[in-house]
This record gives C-alpha cells, sequence and structure tokens, in this order.
C-alpha cells in the first residue's frame, strides 16, 4: 500500500511539474491590436538598420553587398553553432511572407513565425528596449531589400540546447520585456544615446561578460569579456582606466565614425562591420552614443588571460 502511494504520488508531482514548465515556457506575444495604424518612416528603418548592424550578421557571407541579406553566418558559442537566417525579403527563404506582427513578436519578444522561442544568439535581450514605432520602420525598410533564396540553415546544437521550449526559462531569468524609458534628470543627447546604445545598438551584447548559462553579468556590463565565439576578448568601454575613461567625446565620435581609435589605431574586423553601419549615422546620433557610453558607471571587468 505504501508503494503504491510513493508512486502515485512520484507521478502526481511529475504531473504538476510538467504542467508548471509547460506554463512558464508558453510563448508571450504581442497582440494584433497594438499595432494601430501610423505612417512608416523608411529612413529611420534605414538608420535602425545600420545602429542595429543587421547587415553584420545577416548580409551572405564573401560579399560587400551590405543588402544581401541571405544569411548563412556561422556563430560559435559554448553552446553549439547558431547559423544566422536569412532576412531578405524572398516570401520563402526570408522573411517577405512575415507579418508586421509576427516581426514585431520576433525583435521584442523572441518569438519566431511559428510562435517557436527564438535563440538569443539573436540579442533580444537588447532589442526589447525598441519603440515599437521603430520596430515598425524597420520592418518596412527589411522590405524594400532585394529578395535572397538562399535557404536558412539549421543550428547546430547539442542536446539539451536544441531544446527550444526550455529557453521559456532562460528568459525568465533574462528577459524583463521592459521597453527603454528616458531618464527625466538626464537631457535628450543622453537619452538618445542611451536608446541606441540599449536597444537596437546592442553594444552590451558583446562588451559584457556572461554567465555559465550565457547572460550578461550585471555587474560587468560594458566592461569587456570574452568574445562570443570564445576566440578573443572584446574591450571594456566604460569610462574606467581599464576602459575608456582616457577617451573625450570627440573621441569616440571620432571612432564611430572612421573606426580608428586616439592613438589611430584601426578596429578589427568584427568592430570594423559595426562602423560600417554607425558611420552611417548623423552626427548628432553618434553623439549621443558617445556622451552615454562616457557616463557609463566605470567597472573594472576582467583581464584577458595571458597567453
Amino acid at each position: 500500500m505504501r508503494l503504491r502511494l510513493v508512486i502515485v504520488s512520484a507521478l502526481l508531482l511529475a504531473v504538476l511539474g510538467l504542467a508548471a514548465f509547460y506554463v512558464l515556457t508558453m510563448p508571450s506575444t504581442l497582440l494584433l491590436v497594438e499595432l494601430k495604424p501610423r505612417n512608416t518612416a523608411l529612413a529611420n528603418g534605414e538608420t535602425l538598420f545600420n545602429i542595429g548592424g543587421c547587415a553584420n550578421c545577416h548580409a551572405t557571407p564573401g560579399q560587400d553587398d551590405r543588402l544581401k541579406l541571405g544569411g548563412g553566418l556561422a556563430l560559435r558559442s559554448p553552446f553549439g553553432t547558431f547559423k544566422v537566417p536569412n532576412i531578405s525579403s524572398d516570401p520563402k527563404a526570408g522573411i517577405g511572407s512575415w507579418s508586421e506582427l509576427q516581426f514585431a513578436n520576433a525583435i521584442l519578444k523572441g518569438i519566431g513565425r511559428n510562435n517557436e522561442h527564438l535563440y538569443p544568439s539573436f540579442p533580444y535581450t537588447s532589442y526589447q528596449r525598441m519603440s515599437l514605432g521603430d520596430v515598425r520602420d524597420l520592418y518596412a525598410f527589411l522590405k524594400t531589400v532585394p529578395p535572397e533564396t538562399t535557404p536558412s540553415e539549421p543550428h547546430e546544437l547539442p542536446f539539451p540546447f536544441n531544446f527550444r521550449r526550455s529557453l521559456g526559462i532562460w528568459k525568465l531569468l533574462f528577459l524583463d520585456g521592459k521597453p527603454f524609458t528616458p531618464d527625466p534628470a538626464r537631457d535628450a543627447a543622453y537619452n538618445r544615446g542611451a536608446y541606441l546604445v540599449e536597444g537596437p545598438g546592442h553594444c552590451a551584447e558583446c562588451h559584457s561578460a556572461r554567465n555559465i548559462l550565457g547572460g550578461i553579468k550585471p555587474s560587468e556590463r560594458f566592461a569587456g569579456g570574452t568574445d562570443p565565439d570564445g576566440q578573443g576578448w572584446v574591450p571594456n568601454i566604460t569610462p574606467h582606466p581599464n576602459g575608456i575613461a582616457a577617451w573625450s567625446v570627440r573621441d569616440i565620435e571620432f571612432l564611430l565614425e572612421t573606426g580608428l581609435t586616439p592613438n589611430s589605431s584601426a578596429v578589427g574586423s568584427g568592430m570594423a562591420a559595426i562602423i560600417r553601419g554607425t558611420s552611417k549615422l548623423t552626427t548628432e546620433d553618434r553623439r549621443a552614443m558617445a556622451v552615454y557610453l562616457k557616463a557609463l558607471p566605470a567597472r573594472a571587468g576582467s583581464k584577458p588571460a595571458k597567453k
């Protein structure tokens, strides 16, 4: 009798556990009613494309056209290899047949077209700060790029990382769903820079150390860390002596425009690709980003291991 009670209790706990897991990992999405009628601003969409560095990951490797967004780049990580998808206007291989709502859910919620969780190799933990209007403008701009017929490749992930449903738990830990909120105590330049850096620019995604689950460590945000592929080191960009304490706002502006540091050194290949986008921003936007970066909390961060 006691054995039977133990078995029944174990089964009941298992069912309750599975039910709780199912509820906790359910995708959270925007509703169609949230997309109010509005006029599209294609120029703003292009600005967001540039600051977001969309071409850096989604442009087909081995060619120089930033608008050939056929995907295919392999992003190596401790969790496996992520294959960047085609986001061109092609209706089959790309996102040409995606609705505006589906696109907004991908950007702001990390939810794919088929209601599946997207992997955070797509930096929606930063993109969630974007305004819905900006997301809609970006969608409109992407609809204007040429179609590319190259199919997206599947990710190469071992178990358990290939089990997408578990990303619902990851999101509970690292996706707060909060849009950007301006700081009323700061001026317009600071707030514009904060929005660009923290949201579409997603600078923290590379310039921060991560924990064992792949989430950014708040205490080392922007303070540098291992390159996501584990092969290099991304520098500290806080105003700490280990970072950019000696840089002026103008120095940062100049870097974002030209890719040159104050000592006239050119940035490396990964950042060089970023500069191709930031160089197309307005002078005001580059300055705003520089103002915000200089106002970040100074954090020592970690240092790369000596070879």
